[in-house]
């Protein structure tokens, strides 16, 4: 047993999210959204290498020292598996583990709608979850991707970094490739699976505009992508694939992504009256007048296309915010914070 894992343990134990640890503080744990510290000594540079280099391949080890940041995974067989990122910071090292779920939890264990259901039967063109860092995105994915395991016979390669939700081979083909052990960078295991005869690629993180431009290329030759992006609504994640690249090729970019789009789920995490936390989310189903939309440079008008798409299943974030708020289940004040048009939700916190 690694003395880290006593620290993993307890943050198991307690239900928390995150374990934080960062030299000149003692240890902390994020737990139903906070910050809270441990009872422990305050971390020297000699602690924090102790603890982190017997945990971290030779390497990756090298290439902290060298970088000052980097990423991986690792495992506490029976207790849970971890994300693991090391930085370099004005006080010295830092490291913040995130558990992952070993259980993949189904669509309605997440309390996701049954229209999320619709993206496990899509066959071509790009998908993509997005939301800010923490907000779930990878569970809501992992639950799609479970679905479709056991529904349909299909190859589905996944590139990641690091890898978190294991997937069983059980219908599919699963191969799963993360970054640093089994490829370089996203692009370069992007390049490599259109050779490696896919039904199904899921893209960890869109990142950079060669990522982002060969997703859409292999969208584009007919296989289905899912990718994420840190956006917090459908509008705003056009906006964001689009400006990525420069400006003379922003158009025929408009008109690709305006042909492959098939669905945006956006969503946001909010704390919940009575502790938790409870998912806002934002479902947009492609149609031929948001295509139009893309192509035509019309993005801030996808907002209105979802919400006069209810009958199609399409929901818009500030319509699902409201509806944990009028359910009583989140506040005024979490509900304005996390509004896109705050001004609708002025009236929760005024007085």
């Amino acid at each position: 047993m690694q003395k880290i894992d006593r620290f993993l343990k307890l943050m198991t134990d307690r239900g928390a999210s995150d374990f934080h640890m960062t030299v000149g503080r003692p240890p902390m744990l994020r737990a139903a959204g906070s910050i809270e510290t441990i009872r422990y000594r305050t971390l020297s540079e000699a602690d924090f290498n102790d603890m982190m280099e017997p945990v971290t391949a030779p390497r990756l080890w090298e290439d902290f020292k060298n970088t000052g940041d980097i990423d991986f995974s690792y495992e506490i067989p029976g207790i849970a598996r971890f994300r693991v990122n090391l930085f370099r910071q004005q006080r010295g090292a830092g490291a913040v583990f995130r558990v992952i779920p070993t259980k993949i939890l189904t669509i309605e264990q997440l309390g996701l709608p049954e229209q999320v259901r619709r993206i496990a039967s899509m066959k071509s063109g790009l998908v993509l979850v997005t939301g800010p860092t923490g907000s779930g995105k990878s569970t809501t994915l992992a639950a799609i991707i479970d679905l479709i395991n056991e529904t349909r016979s299909i190859h589905i390669i996944t590139i990641e970094d690091p890898i978190e939700f294991v997937h069983p081979n059980k219908k599919c083909l699963i191969h799963q490739r993360e970054i640093g052990n089994h490829a370089k960078s996203f692009a370069e295991a992007l390049k490599a699976a259109g050779r490696e005869d896919p039904d199904l690629i899921l893209v960890g993180e869109m990142r950079d505009l060669e990522t982002i431009h060969m997703a859409l290329t292999a969208a584009e030759k007919g296989t289905i992508v899912f990718g994420t992006l840190h956006t917090n609504n459908a509008a705003k994640t056009m906006d964001r694939i689009i400006s990525v690249f420069p400006a003379g090729e922003q158009e025929g970019i408009r008109n690709v992504l305006g042909e492959t789009i098939r669905g945006v789920v956006a969503q946001q995490l909010l704390p919940k009256i009575g502790g938790g936390r409870i998912a806002a989310l934002e479902i947009l189903f492609a149609s031929p007048a948001i295509g139009n939309m893309i192509r035509e440079g019309k993005t801030s008008q996808v907002t209105s296309a979802i919400q006069t798409g209810v009958k199609e299943g399409m929901i818009d974030m500030d319509s699902s915010i409201r509806r944990l708020y009028d359910e009583k289940k989140v506040t005024g004040r979490a509900a304005y914070d996390k509004a896109i048009d705050k001004e609708q939700f002025k009236d929760l916190v005024s007085g």
